[in-house]
């Protein structure tokens, strides 16, 4: 089964960008790739997803700031992250899923904004 790792997160201004990845150990080329994200004492929340067609989907927080892509070639999915805000604050996770398999998760990275 693929295993999922993020990294890239951190400590960042307001106004300053991120850009996490979420590593593969096996090809990921077609599952639909998803970026969620968790704020301390609030639920899980939808981010962007990125389908195998190339097809991008972003939550309203992440419209037009966030951008996710592929690198099919490192099995890698990443998440460009502009204009950050202190309400971004969040641990967030990258998952794979695919049409009748278990859905998979990463364990999460951090990013906090705060000046």
């Amino acid at each position: 089964q693929v295993q999922l790792v993020e990294s890239g997160g951190g400590l960042v201004q307001p106004g300053g960008s991120l850009r996490l990845s979420c590593a593969a150990s096996g090809n990921i080329s077609r599952h639909t790739m998803g970026w969620y994200r968790q704020a301390p004492g609030k639920q899980r929340d939808w981010v962007a997803t990125l389908a195998p067609s190339g097809d991008q989907h972003y939550g309203n927080s992440a419209q037009g700031r966030f951008t996710v892509s592929r690198d099919t070639t490192k099995n890698t999915v990443y998440l460009q992250m502009t204009a950050l805000k202190p309400e971004d604050t969040a641990v967030y996770y990258c998952n794979a899923a695919r049409l009748r398999q278990t859905t998979i998760w990463g364990q999460g990275t951090q990013v906090t904004v705060s000046s």
